[in-house]
């Protein structure tokens, strides 16, 4: 493994906004949803959940990128995405 020190590690950070990164690969969207299990399903061992909320955040190689662009890089992302309501989310938190 190699370990930077903390002045090579502030160099490599201050020099990010002049590095353009293409990440390939697949794109995901993460969804989580959130609440109050109520009760076991008597058919199953399934909790059911009393929904409070939900959330959708960028997954696999979108979030890569999303990281590589928080550090002040250029990102050009790369991959495949079908053709519906999902996709149109995903093109919205990539953009």
């Amino acid at each position: 493994m190699i370990k930077l020190s903390p002045s090579r590690l502030e160099q490599v950070f201050s020099n990010m906004s002049s590095v353009c990164v293409a990440v390939i690969g697949d794109l995901m969207m993460d969804r989580y949803v959130w609440g109050d299990v109520t009760r076991v399903s008597p058919e199953a061992p399934v909790p059911i959940v009393s929904l409070e909320g939900e959330s959708s955040s960028l997954g696999g190689a979108a979030n890569v990128a999303a990281n590589i662009n928080a550090l002040s890089s250029k990102v050009m992302l790369y991959g495949v995405v079908g053709d519906d309501m999902e996709s149109n989310q995903l093109k919205e938190l990539v953009r």
